[in-house]
């Protein structure tokens, strides 16, 4: 795993410095667009509304617009608000864990310690687990201000950024205003039936079954022959300025052909002619100009 921020937890005048880890990742299967016809792959540019120019990644900032206005915010203003500099996960309170609504819980990190004794680390964990608290802290990540709730699993500290209370929707359901009776018995043969469905949770024991169908769809197709050469299914690649892009591949193929040419030809006049070369599929093109 890579951290992917660096950071300390602060409580009273205790510091313990930590990296912080992406807890979970994605297994779908990733998957493209293409054009249903010939396979070819369906591709989005950035468009200027302005000059209608396609505009690079690196050239596009944010903006807010209240509607009549618009103010453009670099990525040197948000690196200059308060919060997004402290590089501090700062506890706020210790809470009783049943607190916690498992509703606003989001996205979890695993913390490590980071530094040569991990005795700070260890003392928060064992606390927590001792007093049954879990501890909200409070942070900047991503140019978002985050709370959290910090917990133990197994022996590492885990945040779990938690939603804003005004994230949560309020549940509004008039039909559960009726009044509903339930009889005795009605309520014994549920409770019945939950109890011969009653067991203890292991996550282990559970499969994405839709994805694994969707890997053997396309382990058949594959086997049948039923594909496109990837290679036929890119048209004239372009980058985001409208140049075409560099063939990585192509360009280490023709290479290495290169470095074998200059080796087998004999006499330094051969050589210094295949060092001239440059590999074709390196070459890059001006960038094409968009017709006004």
């Amino acid at each position: 795993m890579r951290a992917i921020w660096k950071g300390a937890l602060t409580f009273g005048l205790v510091n313990v410095p930590v990296k912080v880890y992406s807890a979970t990742e994605d297994h779908d299967v990733s998957l493209h667009q293409v054009h249903a016809a010939d396979g070819g792959r369906i591709r989005y540019q950035r468009i200027c509304e302005i000059d209608g120019e396609v505009v690079p990644y690196a050239d596009i900032d944010k903006a807010y617009d209240d509607g009549e206005r618009t103010v453009v915010l670099t990525s040197d203003d948000f690196a200059a608000l308060p919060s997004e500099r402290s590089r501090e996960i700062e506890v706020v309170e210790f809470v009783p864990t049943e607190q916690i609504d498992l509703l606003t819980l989001d996205k979890a990190y695993y913390l490590e310690p980071d530094s040569k004794s991990p005795k700070a680390y260890v003392l928060l964990r064992q606390t927590l687990e001792q007093t049954d608290r879990t501890a909200i802290v409070r942070f900047a990540l991503r140019q978002k201000t985050r709370l959290a709730a910090l917990r133990v699993r197994g022996d590492v500290l885990v945040l779990q950024t938690l939603l804003w209370a005004d994230e949560v929707r309020e549940a509004s359901f008039p039909v559960l205003d009726e009044p509903v009776k339930i009889s005795g018995k009605e309520l014994e043969l549920s409770a019945s039936l939950v109890d011969s469905f009653s067991s203890d949770f292991d996550p282990t024991e559970f499969t994405d079954e839709y994805q694994q169908e969707l890997r053997t769809l396309i382990e058949a197709k594959l086997e049948k022959g039923d594909a496109f050469d990837t290679a036929e299914t890119f048209g004239e690649k372009t980058d985001a300025s409208g140049g075409e892009v560099i063939d990585l591949m192509e360009a280490l193929r023709a290479s290495v052909e290169k470095s074998r040419a200059a080796r087998a030809g004999s006499g330094s006049g051969k050589k210094d002619a295949a060092a001239d070369e440059k590999p074709a599929a390196a070459k890059k093109k001006p960038a094409k100009k968009k017709a006004s």
